[in-house]
């Protein structure tokens, strides 16, 4: 055999084995415990750069450890093939959508087989097939039946030049991002779905979770969902503004009603340019909430000024009578309660702040229990419990005790009622862009608005578009697209021409890859029972909120119109990782940014795979850190992952030509001291990296693991005590434990040890270890930072000083502190710690 490690010749060797052998594709009826193992698909953008090679190898390592424990592991991959930056590419290159996704996925998917990921191409799909938004497009009819999919204005960024809506990434400052024309703000019929339904049960089912998928994402979510309990309040109007009698507020904190200065109404909503009118302020309202919006689009969030507008109305506090200006207000919109917020300056500081610059009273009714507040010389709202003052009938009592009496008091009078509100608002799916899934409805003259027939689905996108980012959607221009029959009366009608939110394609797929090739149905009952839930779900903390809500809900859309069984299990990912973004550091600005095409700082794996070999690069990426942690690319890392590979092949090599020579047996046979001391080494590799992969998913460790034992390996061979089936399991055993982390290395070496075709790393089962042999065999090792604890692990008293650094970096605790600095310095005192100064 060569004693020089070519990680090209045995990558190329061992993936066209596996596709010959379509080594991964999995049957439903596969007797064996099922195990559905997942990435968040990409989208298809171009090329691979090192975030998605993280992700996707750290799932194949899951994948291929959890076949070697005896599962039937589904591990598919998709497209999410829709979405906006296909058709920028148009505009810019003249090239169709369809052309440039198709030819990226090409692109994709062989840098993906070329990384060596063993997914089950049979299940392969991309959401921009009329195959796979067919059923998309059936959901949506079953939803308009039902009353869940409904059609309502909604403001919508809109380019006066280019005569089309803009997403928000297409605002830059206020302007379009193509003609640099300033973006207006219009109301457009929109299509939502009433992902409110399920706000209550989205929110319960969160504590399921807990333990199972990161608190950070946990806690997102509860505040997306946002519940909350208060009070609904109505506030007469003082006079009667014809139709307008009263605005209707909510509030969680009834008891500073009484200290009520002024109400805030949005800007934009129907009661601000009623009572402008009223006033003779339309167009002062009408410019200023223009220029509001166009602050508040240029602003980083949340540092546009606070900004309002004397509506010259007024209202009556229901509690005290006390009559109080109406405003429009920047801060206010629409879709959060009524569109109006009592304003108490006192106990809101961004109330506080309008008041001053508008000269509106400051009324104090909560005192702290230790000092006075006067309204008039405050600098800052007083946010902190209290006690009631200035509040008839209520003044003495507890703030905390106030909000339940006065809740009581405004229902005993008739004033308003308790209730539970939530943050989360319908979901709006339109996109009045071409590269997305029709949204299948018509409008009929005589029937209204008009679901397609499912007999009638897909309605397909036409291809024979021209796309130049005027003029509002290509759909609406097309000569034929638009003109439909209705499914009702058969008359003419007009097909809508708007698409839908990619997030909806986004919001089932790991149901439909459980039966990709159904013609029948979006999901098979029985094949969904068989893999769902998906056990590991793997993804970035950018999809934390949207899409996680958007497919928690869309588990439960598709029970409740008969999509999907009924019995499946409520959340549709068991356990969830987010793994850490790959970034690169700028020199110029100072700081790390994640790697992304937008920022023009990506590494192309493939030239990473020519020079290294995609081995190298999977242990790279995988040794770096925990799997959640953010780190920052460096070539040089690359080579050391290099070497050690080549040191693993110079090991075995060594190992198998010294048991075949005439000196295999050496001295000491099977009971010397070297050799117990390697038994002892591989049952410690074994029990610490099932475990580092099984409970706490940390390949890093595992590596580390790996390294040590090589290290024994190559120590008992250079030794003169040397027993060949010793030596021989070691490197065996070696091997199998490679096999999830650089498979094509591991295949290699197990073909070289002996074993012929039947027998693969990628079959055999995961290696056991006589728990006998670790019996007293561990020291503790405390791990510092800058010489203070911040965990310890258990190791062989042997091990080497490099070994141990290796995984005293490796160490989750550590690696919190140290959050991806490279290390001045790593001090090693045997026996007892090990201190890394940064």
């Amino acid at each position: 055999m060569s004693s020089d490690y070519q990680p090209q010749a045995i990558e190329e060797k061992w993936q066209a084995h596996w596709r010959a052998n379509d080594s991964f594709r999995v049957r439903d009826d596969d007797p064996r415990p099922k195990y559905y193992l997942l990435e968040m698909f990409p989208y298809p953008s171009g090329k691979l750069h090192m975030g998605h090679v993280r992700n996707y190898t750290l799932g194949d390592v899951v994948a291929r450890q959890k076949r070697m424990r005896g599962h039937a592991v589904l591990h598919p991959i998709g497209w999410d093939a829709f979405g906006l930056p296909a058709e920028n590419a148009a505009i810019k290159h003249g090239r169709h959508p369809r052309d440039w996704t198709y030819e990226n996925i090409a692109t994709m998917r062989g840098q993906l087989q070329r990384l060596g990921v063993g997914y089950d191409w049979s299940r392969e799909i991309a959401t921009c097939h009329p195959g796979y938004y067919r059923w998309q497009q059936l959901m949506f009819v079953r939803m308009v039946e039902r009353g869940v999919a409904y059609r309502k204005a909604s403001r919508v960024n809109f380019c006066p030049s280019c005569q089309t809506v803009l997403a928000n990434e297409q605002v830059e400052g206020g302007t379009c991002w193509r003609c640099a024309s300033v973006v207006e703000q219009r109301d457009m019929e929109q299509w939502f779905l009433r992902i409110t339904d399920h706000a209550d049960d989205l929110l319960r089912a969160l504590d399921s979770l807990e333990g199972k998928w990161p608190e950070k994402v946990l806690t997102m979510q509860r505040n997306w969902i946002g519940r909350s309990e208060g009070t609904e309040v109505s506030f007469p109007l003082d006079p009667a503004q014809g139709e307008i009698t009263a605005l209707s507020i909510y509030t969680t904190r009834p008891d500073t009603l009484f200290g009520v200065t002024f109400m805030a109404v949005d800007p934009n909503g129907e009661i601000a340019r009623r009572l402008a009118a009223r006033a003779g302020k339309s167009e002062e309202l009408a410019t200023a909430a223009k220029a509001w919006d166009d602050e508040k689009r240029a602003a980083e969030r949340g540092k546009e000024g606070k900004h309002g507008l004397f509506l010259g109305a007024h209202c009556r506090n229901p509690l005290s009578d006390e009559k109080i200006p109406i405003y429009a207000a920047n801060f206010v919109v629409g879709e959060y309660g009524f569109g109006a917020v009592m304003s108490v300056p006192a106990h809101d500081q961004r109330d506080f702040e309008f008041a001053k610059k508008y000269g509106i009273p400051v009324k104090v009714v909560i005192q702290p229990r230790d000092s006075v507040l006067d309204g008039a010389a405050m600098e800052a709202a007083f946010v902190d419990e209290g006690v009631l003052v200035n509040s008839p009938g209520f003044d003495g009592l507890p703030s905390g005790e106030a909000i339940g009496a006065i809740s009581a008091e405004v229902e005993r009078r008739g004033l308003g009622k308790r209730a539970v509100r939530f943050r989360l608002r319908d979901w709006l799916i339109s996109r009045q862009r071409y590269w997305g899934a029709p949204i299948p409805v018509v409008y009929c003259a005589a029937c209204g608005i008009v679901a397609e027939r499912e007999d009638r689905l897909p309605v397909e996108l036409p291809f024979d578009v021209e796309i130049t980012g005027e003029g509002g959607s290509p759909l609406a221009r097309h000569p034929t697209f638009a003109k439909a029959e209705c499914p009702k009366c058969g008359g003419p009608a007009r097909r809508e021409t708007d698409t839908m939110d990619t997030f909806v394609d986004s919001s089932w797929y790991f149901l439909r890859f459980t039966s990709p090739r159904d013609e029948n149905a979006p999901v098979d009952p029985a094949a969904a029972r068989r893999w769902m839930p998906v056990d590991q779900y793997i993804g970035g903390i950018e999809h934390a909120i949207l899409h996680l809500i958007y497919a928690r809900y869309f588990a439960r859309m598709m029970r409740d119109l008969d999509l999907a069984p009924k019995d499946l299990p409520e959340e549709p990912f068991a356990q969830l990782l987010n793994q850490g973004m790959v970034c690169m550091h700028c020199d110029k600005c100072g700081r790390s940014h994640a790697m992304s095409k937008s920022h023009g700082n990506t590494v192309d794996p493939g030239e990473m795979i020519a020079r290294y070999g995609a081995d190298a690069l999977r242990l790279f990426m995988l040794f770096l850190g925990p799997p959640q942690a953010q780190f920052d690319w460096k070539d040089e890392g690359l080579d050391a992952s290099w070497r050690f590979l080549a040191r693993v092949w110079r090991a075995v090599s060594n190992v198998i030509e010294r048991a075949a020579g005439p000196e295999g047996e050496g001295e000491g046979g099977s009971d010397g001291e070297a050799s117990r001391r390697l038994r002892v080494a591989v049952a410690r590799a074994t029990a610490r990296v099932t475990e580092d992969l099984e409970v706490r998913l940390q390949p890093n460790t595992a590596i580390a693991r790996l390294m040590e034992l090589t290290s024994a390996i190559i120590e008992y061979h250079a030794g003169a005590e040397f027993h060949a089936p010793t030596g021989r399991a070691a490197c065996e055993t070696l091997a199998l434990l490679l096999g999830p982390i650089t498979p094509h290395l591991a295949e290699e070496l197990w073909e070289l040890l002996g074993h012929i075709a039947g027998d693969r790393v990628i079959d055999h089962p995961w290696p056991a270890f006589d728990a006998s042999l670790l019996a007293g065999q561990q020291v503790k090792i405390a791990l510092q930072v800058n010489g203070k604890l911040r965990g310890t692990i258990e190791v062989d008293p042997e091990i080497g000083e490099d070994e141990l650094s290796a995984l005293a970096l490796a160490h989750t605790g550590v690696q919190n502190f140290v959050k991806g600095a490279a290390p001045k310095r790593v001090v090693v005192v045997k026996g007892r710690l090990v201190n890394v100064v940064v």
